[in-house]
């Protein structure tokens, strides 16, 4: 059994306990978070052991492998330590906030050579795996365009979006890394638009609600990706990939299929997913066993700091496009 200790109690530390404490091959053996009632409210939901300082449960040797659900400006100095102690890490995103900060921290772990994954949850969505391995297999023949939507219901928090690091690093960089990953190419241009038709008020931050961002590869693989912080029909997820011998599909989740039709109007279906909690329950619990399995040295770790760098990179790429309102080129 794997000896985990999930490190932040807020809403995504208790995502992933609850994943750990049903998985067959681990067990939830302690939370660490600053406020310590919310760390001993999620602990005792498991039989855990809580503790305020992080650091006692990375330098414990009884604890294997740790989750770093935290706050993104301790992600760094969180990994690192861990790292540095032998610990498997599974690290929420972004790795920073700083791309060069970020660089750093990559390069330290190359050279410890640390088993550090990166949580880009949406990898592990069976839809979205079908569809990239179909694309991989060359389902659709020679792909040439890649198109995503991703729009969230609602605003977060005015206090969480000022410390966020803006819509491109928070809420887009998700849509960054499954570009990557279905493109089978690196980005080398990047163009975005953004504006703020919502809240006028996110210029205070310099932030915005509402992108476009179109990317270009080496090979002329195209991606676009379109985004809104406010979408009023629900949880908006959508992936195109088009290709010379067909195009591939993956709609949005609803909790039942079932369509009415009625004299009043027809089509009718039950409303999108409410948010990611339920759009990627099943994405959460696949990533959290892909993560214990690599840790138990059973397969390679899927995404790694090196993902989590690049996605960030596209987008400081996308932000300095967005205020210039030029192409950037990936260095």
């Amino acid at each position: 059994m794997l000896k985990i200790a999930v490190i932040g109690a807020g809403r995504i530390g208790k995502i992933h306990a609850a994943n750990i404490a049903t998985h067959p091959q681990a067990t939830l053996v302690a939370v660490a978070d600053p406020f310590i009632n919310s760390a001993n409210a999620l602990a005792d939901l498991y039989g855990a052991e809580a503790v305020s300082d992080p650091l006692e449960l990375i330098n414990d040797a009884d604890v294997d492998a740790v989750i770093i659900a935290t706050p993104t400006d301790t992600h760094v100095d969180l990994m690192l330590a861990a790292a540095r102690q032998g610990k498997k890490v599974l690290c929420e995103k972004p790795v920073d906030l700083d791309l060069k900060r970020a660089a750093d921290a990559c390069r330290q772990l190359e050279e410890i050579n640390a088993p550090v994954m990166v949580a880009f949850n949406r990898r592990f969505d069976p839809s979205a795996s079908e569809l990239q391995q179909a694309i991989a297999s060359g389902d659709i023949g020679d792909l040439h365009q890649v198109v995503i939507t991703s729009r969230d219901p609602d605003f977060a928090p005015m206090d969480y979006l000022r410390h966020s690091g803006g819509i491109f690093s928070d809420m887009v960089i998700h849509d960054f890394d499954m570009a990557r990953w279905l493109l089978g190419e690196e980005p080398v241009e990047v163009y975005a638009s953004a504006s703020r038709l919502l809240k006028p008020e996110l210029a205070e931050f310099n932030d915005y609600d509402t992108v476009m961002v179109q990317m270009t590869t080496a090979s002329g693989r195209q991606c676009h990706i379109n985004c809104s912080r406010r979408a009023v029909y629900g949880y908006d997820q959508r992936l195109e990939a088009f290709g010379s011998a067909g195009m591939l599909l993956n709609n949005n989740q609803r909790a039942n299929s079932v369509r009415r039709y009625t004299a009043a109007a027809t089509e009718v279906q039950a409303p999108l997913e409410a948010f990611f909690l339920e759009r990627y329950e099943q994405a959460y619990r696949l990533e959290m066993d892909a993560f214990i399995q690599a840790a138990l040295g059973k397969c390679a770790i899927p995404v790694t700091p090196f993902d989590g760098l690049m996605a960030l990179k596209l987008a400081e790429c996308a932000a300095r496009s967005a205020a210039s309102g030029r192409p950037v080129s990936v260095d």
